[in-house]
């Protein structure tokens, strides 16, 4: 299923082209593939180059882990993602390496990195779903993550499916069409609230 966003600007087909399915086909997704993912995560900008990211990964091939993962996911997420070929948990540490400081961009740079992960599933035919609702205390608990790095978000990783194996809710929420805010509403110029006018 093709879900292309009605653009008010041209932007790039792999952009255009790219959401968030909750279909998906349990098949697995090969090491090497993955690992291009990972790579293209590993390769994303950051604050002093301090790379404050790292990914829990659940594969469907080890059911026992995998499970584990799905857990730490809250029901709704869970009804869906057990479909997917990949579960991945998100951490950013919280202070930069070089100094033992607080860093603020780390939220943002984890966002960065799981972006360009985002944009090669798009290249390489996957898709990709990221969660809030998963249970962070769960995530540090199972996994052993230690103090100064925090959980942030929940990935799934897959091939995409035929909504037709949804229930109803389900398969009327992937059929809706993609929506955004009009630019107006969030770009500004000269002060806040004030329009830029794209």
């Amino acid at each position: 299923m093709n879900k292309r966003a009605e653009t008010d600007h041209e932007i790039h087909t792999l952009l255009a082209e790219r959401w968030s399915p909750v279909a998906y086909d349990p098949r697995p997704i090969p090491d090497k593939v993955l690992g291009s993912l990972l790579e293209a995560a590993r390769w994303a900008p950051s604050c002093f180059n301090d790379q404050p990211w790292f990914f829990l990964v659940a594969r469907r091939q080890n059911s026992e882990e995998f499970e584990r993962m799905l857990e730490c996911l809250v029901e709704g997420n869970r009804v869906w993602a057990r479909n997917a070929s990949v579960l991945m948990i998100t951490a950013a540490r919280t202070t930069f390496q070089r100094n033992d400081k607080p860093n603020r961009f780390a939220g943002h740079d984890l966002g960065l990195a799981v972006g360009g992960l985002l944009v090669q599933a798009t290249v390489m035919g996957l898709a990709v779903h990221q969660m809030g609702g998963f249970d962070p205390a769960k995530a540090r608990e199972y996994y052993g993550i230690p103090e100064g790095f925090e959980p942030l978000t929940a990935v799934a990783i897959g091939y995409r499916d035929d909504p037709s194996t949804l229930s109803d809710d389900m398969r009327t929420r992937e059929m809706q069409p993609r929506e955004r805010k009009p630019l107006a509403s969030f770009v500004f110029s000269g002060r806040w609230d004030s329009p830029a006018g794209f």
